[in-house]
Parts: structure tokens; sequence; C-alpha cells
């Protein structure tokens, strides 16, 4: 391949590059990209992991242990041997043992223990699995919260770039008319400096969008925060289909924090059995099998060796423990409290969800209220120009006009977000949010 072909090759891979960085993302693609890079989430996924790893029966118990053991012993000492009616005595004998072999042990019965240990680690489980949709599902709403930010901070410059407009035409009649002696130097003055406003405005509207953008891609995990990022929607749709009553009867099934709240009590009351497994016997299986070797040194060297093994039953009962009497009181305060923030809980998600719905409702009634007062600023401000046009208007009630016009466009952009917001809180606390990544 020549040098040219290179060249032109690279130009048609970076342009292409360029478009794929520049393919537009909607909700969706934002979430499904952060679901897979975001950190945070990575780490709450490898914890699901630990827990599922630690739910297996021997770890629960079920299984027996079986080692392998040796040791080599040498001992130094003087000895009587006793034989018939005489005494021989053996100065510095010398004896020697070893041995090696295979010792198992099997708790059979343990007062119900181990089944409690296993019931325990399969309720860490779900419970972890519980705690990573909780994890999901409070990033799903942040995502949406700020790429819907991000759409309203693309609106809020679209706007103020298009005042900018308006005065930049404003100044240039103004000109126009200063120099043919229309208009006095200080309508001249009053037209540069609210056009010199609104630049500025639009230039801090700049600062603001960048923001967003940084916190979005920061949320998807971008190496490169402050890469260039376009978005699909172009407007801020809200749902005015939500259900009072379908929100809190879904709540009441689906909440991961209750989940999570009936998952704590669980596992108090399986601490309660574990400690009341103490009043009953515990019965244990044992056993060995190995090579054993002996010698005796010194004038009657005797030699000793051989395999062999032994297995056996045991039984026992702890009959006395001071401390069980506390630990079983504790142990049912532990179910009483976990009941009672399960309780708690329940209330507050009730009050938060009336909350919320009464702020949706009043920025619904709001957002209509607002789209009739912005086709009343959008008739004014055309009347107003065809009369400033005509030199029937002053540059300050022409400027009201406009202003009017822009406080009602930001007035119903800040209501269509705030209803976005309610509308997200409310299918988070449903637990109804993840329905982001079907649309």
């Amino acid at each position: 391949m020549c040098i040219r072909d290179r060249v032109v090759l690279g130009c048609l891979l970076g342009f292409a590059c360029q478009l794929l960085i520049a393919q537009p993302l909607s909700l969706r693609n934002c979430i499904e990209k952060g679901l897979q890079n975001n950190y945070s989430l990575r780490i709450v996924r490898n914890q699901q992991s630990i827990a599922d790893q630690n739910a297996t029966r021997a770890n629960a118990g079920y299984l027996p242990t079986v080692e392998a053991r040796g040791g080599y012993d040498v001992s130094l000492d003087s000895r009587n041997n006793k034989i018939g009616g005489s005494v021989n005595r053996e100065r510095r004998a010398v004896g020697q043992s070893a041995s090696a072999g295979v010792f198992a042990e099997w708790t059979v019965f343990d007062g119900f223990k181990i089944q409690t240990n296993w019931a325990r680690l399969n309720e860490l489980k779900r419970q972890s699995a519980t705690q990573a949709r909780m994890a999901i599902e409070d990033y799903v709403a942040d995502v949406a919260a700020e790429y819907y930010n991000f759409v309203q901070q693309l609106i809020r410059m679209r706007n103020l770039r298009y005042a900018v407009s308006l005065s930049k035409e404003r100044l240039r009649i103004v000109q126009e008319r200063y120099i043919i002696g229309d208009n006095s130097r200080l309508d001249l003055q009053q037209a540069q400096v609210d056009f010199n406003a609104d630049s500025a405005q639009s230039l801090k509207q700049l600062e603001l969008l960048a923001t967003s953008r940084i916190r979005l891609n920061e949320l998807m995990a971008e190496r490169e925060v402050n890469s260039k990022l376009t978005v699909q929607d172009t407007l801020i749709n809200v749902s005015s289909s939500l259900s009072l009553d379908s929100l809190w009867a879904a709540t009441l099934r689906t909440n991961a924090s209750l989940i999570n709240a009936a998952h704590n009590r669980t596992l108090a009351e399986l601490d309660f059995k574990q400690i009341a497994s103490r009043d009953f016997p515990y019965v244990r299986l044992n056993g060995n099998y190995g090579y054993t070797f002996n010698r005796t040194g010194g004038d009657n060297s005797m030699r000793r060796h051989g395999w062999g093994g032994d297995i056996g039953v045991t039984v026992g009962m702890k009959l006395f423990d001071g401390n069980r009497r506390r630990q079983r009181a504790v142990a049912r305060l532990q179910i009483d409290n976990a009941e009672l923030a399960a309780q708690e809980l329940q209330l507050a998600l009730k009050a938060d969800l009336s909350d919320l719905w009464q702020a949706y409702e009043n920025n619904l009634r709001l957002l209509a209220l607002e789209k009739q007062n912005l086709v009343n600023a959008q008739e004014n401000h055309f009347i107003a120009c065809e009369r400033y046009m005509l030199g029937d208007l002053s540059g300050i009630e022409m400027r009201e006009a406009q202003k009017s016009l822009l406080d009602a466009e930001e007035r119903i952009l800040v209501a269509e977000y705030n209803t976005k917001l309610c509308e997200i809180s409310l299918l988070q606390l449903s637990g109804g949010i993840l329905h982001y990544l079907t649309e």
C-alpha cells in the first residue's frame, strides 16, 4: 500500500470514528453503557458473586473435614528392665516413634445449626441480589435524571441563542435608525447593553451544559469525561398516565428496600435459631487410618510398626451456658427491631410516595398553565415585533415583550424537568425504574 492510499484510508477511518462518536445516544443507550462500565456497579456485582460463592453446603457445615497428619518423635532416657529376679539397667536408651495417617470428622447433627447455617447463607445470597438490584435502580434513576438535565440545558442553550439573535437584530435596527436620526444615543446604548447581557447569559449556559455533559460521561464511566456527547431527545416528554393506587400496590410488591427489610427480618430469625440450636445434643462421626512405628533402643531393642485405624461416634450436649439466656433475649429483640424497621420503612415510603405524587400532579397542572402562557407570550412578542418595526413601540417595551417570551419558555422548561424528576422518583419507589431500559 502506497503512502497516498494509507493517508486516504486513515482519513476515512478518522471520519468513520467521528461519525461513530457523534452518533446520538438515547436514554437507554446511556443506561446500558453505564451498566456495563460503571465502577460502583462492578463492585456491587463482585460482592454479589462473593455471596454466591459463600452459599455452599461445605460452608454451611454439611460436609466432613478430612486431613492428613504425620509426626516423628525421638526420646532419650535411662530404663530399669526387670526380667525374672534380676534388674537390667539401660543407660541412654533411645526411643523413636513415627506416625502418619488420615483423620476425618463429620458432624451428623448439631441441633439444626447446620441447616440454619445453610438457610442463612442462601438468605444472604438473595439479599445480595436485592442489594445489587437497589444499586442498579439507583444508578438508572441517576442516569435518567442527568440525561434529562442535559436535555434541559440543551433546550435552555437553544432559547438563549434565540434571545441573542433577537437582541442582535434589535441592535442592528437601532443602529440604522440612530444613523438617520430616528433613535437617540440612549436607545442605542440600551440595545447594546441588552445584547451584551444576553450574550453573557449564553456564555454562562455553556458552562452549565459542559458540567452536565461531564457528569453524564462520568456516570457512564467514560475515561474521557470531557468527550463530546449528543443525545437523541430534543424535548422532555412527561407521562401523565401514572396512577397513585397502582404505584402504591407496586411499591408494596416490588420495592427493593422493602424486600431488603424482609431479608433482614429473616436473617434475624435465623440468628435466633442458631442460638436455640445449642439446646440440642450434637452427634459427630470420627475416624482415622494410618501407619505407626515405635522403636526402643538400648540393650534390649524393641520395634513395633503396622497399619491400623479406628472409627467412633461422639455424642455430647452443653448442659450449661451462662451467656445463652442473654443471647436469646438479644436475638428476640433483633427480630422485633427488624420488624419495626420494616414497618417504619413502609410508612416512610408511603409518605414519600404521597409527597412525590402531590408534586407530580401540581407540576402537571403547572405545565398545562405554562403552555397556555407560552402561546400568549409568543403572540404578544409577534405583535410587539410588528409595532417595533413600524416605530410604534419603544425599545424598552420591545425588550419587555422579549423577556416575557423567554421567561415563559424558561418556566415551561423548568416545569417539564421537575415533572420528569417526579416521574423518575415515583417509578423508582414503585420498583418500575427499569422501565427506561425497555423504551
